[in-house]
């Protein structure tokens, strides 16, 4: 059983799954401070001027609904979704281009291309 699973734990899908989920959490990190830290506090700085707050957080409606932190989670979404549309359309474009062209066909078996050289022959 420990052999069985070290096969498959070994097994090339497994060990890139897991590479893609760590560098996945790793961008999604970088993502989510330049929303958090630059984008966002950029562009509700309006919002938070008009309400004379500092912090995004503290820019509420109804004294409970924080919409700061809705509208930077929804930016945030955007902007990933964006991202990921963008390499997987360039992934693609890659496999299209990658794509093998069309051989010529295949030349036929040695029985036929005999056949066809006697049926020439009896022509002439």
């Amino acid at each position: 059983m420990l052999k069985e699973f070290k096969d498959f734990a070994m097994k090339g899908n497994v060990v890139d799954l897991a590479i893609g989920v760590i560098i996945g959490g790793a961008f999604g990190k970088i993502v989510s401070s330049l929303i958090d830290d630059v984008i966002t506090p950029l562009l509700l700085k309006p919002a938070l001027d008009a309400a004379n707050l500092t912090e995004l957080k503290d820019l509420t409606i109804f004294g409970a609904v924080r919409y700061g932190s809705f509208l930077s989670s929804v930016i945030n979404f955007v902007i990933i979704a964006f991202v990921l549309f963008l390499i997987i359309k360039g992934m693609n474009a890659s496999k299209k281009k990658e794509a093998p062209k069309a051989d010529a066909p295949a030349a036929p078996p040695a029985d036929i291309a005999l056949l066809t050289e006697i049926r020439d022959l009896l022509k002439k």
